[in-house]
């Protein structure tokens, strides 16, 4: 895994994004500025509603803004054409999802691959990425098991390796505790503390929950698409 990225991972300037229901404007987020450092853990809080995921979704290129710029490692996502947009994801955004989007007749080992077969790496070379990262989840034993083999924090933890698989210069986390029990909720708050200190992974994590934020070495809120607090 790498140590990150020398400058600002993240900077949004002025960023807001309206979707249209029957013509009729729907703003959802609203002159939006924020930067996040190389090798912070962002916490973003919210009600239903505030813009987490879209401000998310944003940082991740998966949507692109109304109004403002959104740089990740130092290029403006909003103005990359389609394709190129898709290779810079795939190099430098590592994306959780709360429901984990793992593929059933997959394994484990062929979801974290995934990822890397948009990529020119040889099959011995991407081999190597992949059990690096099922490592680093602790989930080696797991390879050749189905995801309905395993247990909603085990699927989690495999949905992690997937995404860090390519060493990301950003990973997102969605909501990543939302669907899990207790134990297995502190496993993985215990593994993205573990990105974030010991591999220096710049992480921004929507959640609702305090025990998840207060992970974070920083939180920011958001409220009907404002950032009304950003905390150093």
């Amino acid at each position: 895994m790498g140590i990150g990225f020398s400058s600002p991972v993240v900077r949004l300037t002025h960023v807001s994004k309206t979707y249209y229901r029957d013509r009729q404007p729907v703003p959802v987020l609203e002159n939006i500025t924020l930067t996040v450092e190389s090798g912070h853990y962002l916490a973003l809080m919210g009600p239903s509603g505030s813009g987490k995921s879209t401000l998310l979704n944003l940082m991740a290129g998966i949507d692109r803004p109304t109004a403002g710029r959104v740089e990740v490692a130092l290029q403006d996502l909003g103005s990359m054409p389609d394709r190129e947009l898709a290779a810079f994801r795939a190099r430098n955004i590592g994306f959780i999802f709360q429901l984990y989007n793992l593929i059933p007749v997959l394994t484990a080992y062929e979801n974290v691959e995934l990822p890397l077969l948009l990529t020119r790496l040889s099959g011995k070379e991407r081999a190597k990425h992949v059990m690096t990262a099922l490592d680093v989840v602790g989930l080696t034993d797991r390879k050749d098991h189905y995801p309905r083999q395993l247990s909603g924090g085990q699927e989690q933890r495999v949905a992690i390796a997937r995404a860090i698989v390519s060493d990301p210069t950003l990973l997102l986390a969605d909501e990543p505790t939302g669907d899990l029990d207790k134990k297995s909720e502190e496993e993985v708050l215990v593994l993205l503390r573990r990105l974030n200190q010991e591999f220096k992974k710049t992480i921004v994590m929507v959640t609702h929950d305090p025990k998840a934020s207060a992970t974070a070495n920083r939180i920011i809120h958001l409220e009907k698409g404002v950032l009304v607090a950003a905390p150093e």
